[in-house]
């Protein structure tokens, strides 16, 4: 009996054990994830594997000042055919 308690108290199976721990609860956080995710209709969103260990959040994307402006000139011409299908739309039911 002596011996199981002083295996417990070993520092090296008290580090594999935490590791393990660890590698579940980042497993099941995964797993939860992906259940909200079929509960709120959203695909799961993929984390890369060093950011979810380390904690740290991903580095945020910087867009040059003319993607921006080639992004919003694309969004503005979606807007715009968005708003001329639902005006032709209208005429017509009327």
């Amino acid at each position: 009996m002596a011996k199981a308690k002083q295996a417990v108290m070993d520092p090296a199976f008290l580090n594999a054990a935490l590791e393990g721990l660890e590698l579940q609860r980042e497993r099941i956080a995964g797993q939860i994830q992906q259940v909200k995710s079929l509960l709120g209709g959203k695909k799961p969103r993929a984390v890369p594997a060093a950011a979810a260990r380390k904690g740290k959040p991903a580095a945020k994307r910087v867009l040059s000042e003319t993607a921006r402006k080639r992004i919003a000139k694309a969004q503005k011409k979606r807007w715009a055919a968005y708003r001329k299908a639902k005006r032709a739309a209208g005429k017509a039911g009327v």
